[in-house]
């Protein structure tokens, strides 16, 4: 089936849009997980949990500028793709941008846990990367998925960019529609809400 869509075996169909979950994934994790706790040891946190702000209200202030800073990078990325690799282009540019919202934040309350769980900006970054590196591994950037030990790809499958790949390289290489995505969407969408609950209840330990 690879192969099919990619007769000529050519490295940058398969490693370029890849690297676009990549990029995401090491950015949004680490700009969240760092911004809120460089508040945190500055002391501006405190001047912000003093107002009538509610914790959702405060993560959704977090996230929407990091969201825009994200297709920002996604354009770019896009651009290289086609005009410096030629990578072919062949399915709606729309859904993928649908799917990407879901992806960028479920990265950044991802990072949002991250910050309220470390004490400093050296622990967020070690958190970071300590998701990451699972991340880029296990996911299928690297190596085959299948062909990786059972136990890989049962981690893999929790982790949203394994799932995420799979869109990607679906949409731009194979034109694949909403029902051949739908498998690899419902997943981030509840590693969203997951992380999003975590992080919130976090959020609020660290009022008290």
């Amino acid at each position: 089936m690879h192969r099919r869509y990619n007769p000529e075996g050519i490295t940058q169909y398969n490693i370029v849009p890849g690297l676009m979950g990549v990029v995401l994934t090491m950015t949004m994790v680490m700009m969240t997980s760092i911004a809120m706790t460089r508040e945190r040891e500055r002391g501006t946190m405190e001047n912000l949990l003093a107002t009538p702000v509610r914790p959702f209200e405060v993560m959704l202030g977090k996230i929407v500028p990091y969201i825009l800073i994200g297709y920002v990078q996604v354009v770019v990325i896009l651009v290289a793709a086609r005009q410096l690799f030629e990578v072919p282009m062949v399915g709606s540019l729309v859904l993928l941008s649908a799917v990407l919202v879901l992806f960028i934040a479920a990265n950044l309350a991802i990072g949002f846990t991250f910050s309220t769980l470390a004490r400093s900006q050296m622990q967020a970054m070690q958190m970071t990367f300590f998701f990451f590196l699972p991340s880029m591994l296990l996911s299928g950037f690297m190596f085959p998925f299948r062909g990786m030990p059972g136990w890989a790809q049962a981690i893999g499958e929790l982790l949203p960019l394994t799932h995420f790949l799979r869109v990607v390289r679906g949409i731009l290489l194979k034109g694949s529609g909403w029902a051949d995505i739908a498998p690899n969407v419902w997943p981030l969408a509840a590693f969203l809400v997951v992380a999003a609950s975590l992080a919130l209840r976090r959020y609020r330990e660290t009022l008290d």
